[in-house]
């Protein structure tokens, strides 16, 4: 499985469109974000993802996780999204999935 790393500096749109490629393609991926700002960038980036794979009948899951990560010998806490792609019924209504911000 893809890991994607997310900064307090990543942009949500570009991390949003590995994260629905990486869902059309794999159907899963993870997410790691070390920090309230790259918290913040990664939950964003995958509402937004959202919105980009509900047009091609996907919707999909997260189970967020704290792990711990060795940085420069140094032991960090992350936030960890494993993101799972589900295959919406053909003929079912796609569910409203809001606004993608530009």
């Amino acid at each position: 499985m893809e890991t994607l790393r997310v900064s307090g500096k990543s942009r949500p749109n570009a991390v949003a469109g590995a994260i629905a490629a990486l869902l059309r393609t794999q159907g899963e991926v993870e997410v790691q974000a070390i920090g309230p700002a790259a918290v913040n960038q990664a939950v964003k980036a995958i509402a937004i993802a959202r919105g980009y794979i509900i047009p091609d009948r996907l919707d999909l899951t997260t189970q967020p996780a704290f792990v711990k990560l060795e940085l420069d010998a140094e032991e960090r806490t992350a936030v960890r999204f494993t993101i799972s792609s589900l295959r919406l019924p053909e003929g079912a209504a796609l569910p409203d999935h809001g606004v993608v911000p530009e």
